[in-house]
């Protein structure tokens, strides 16, 4: 029996398709440096989970009590101001689904802030140890009365 066809594909190239599927949606390498770092410090969170409920956006580190949100964002999926680079083929497919990612950014942002959460954005390409002391610092800011 024949394999099916595949359908048209919105990569470029097979080589493309594949490596856009193999791309992780959580624990990525610069997530697990900064959480096993923020671990290392004692202090406990979720991963992965919504910050508010009927939200469908997870945080990537979450201090529900502290009302803190972490989110370590990809330099080619949010448009990172230093690194991102519009791929050349496939333009009509690329351009709004970036744009859509960095617009859902800012709306969960302003979402969370109107909830009275705080929200900290990172680039892949910071210093883990860099990360884990702004987050140490957010989170002790926010225990102390």
């Amino acid at each position: 029996m024949a394999p099916k066809p595949r359908p048209a594909s919105w990569a470029s190239s097979e080589a493309a398709r594949r490596t856009m599927v193999a791309n992780r949606g959580r624990d990525t390498a610069p997530e697990l440096a900064v959480r096993r770092l923020v671990h290392a410090r004692g202090l406990r969170y979720f991963v992965g989970r919504p910050p508010l409920k009927g939200l469908r956006r997870t945080a990537d580190l979450l201090f529900p009590r502290r009302r803190l949100a972490v989110f370590i964002d990809g330099c080619f999926w949010h448009r990172c101001p230093e690194h991102f680079q519009m791929p050349a083929a496939n333009r009509d497919y690329w351009e709004p689904k970036i744009a859509r990612n960095v617009e859902r950014d800012r709306e969960t942002d302003r979402r969370l802030a109107e909830a009275g959460w705080r929200v900290l954005r990172c680039w892949e390409h910071e210093d883990p140890e860099g990360v884990a002391d702004l987050i140490e610092r957010a989170v002790r800011e926010v225990a102390q009365p």
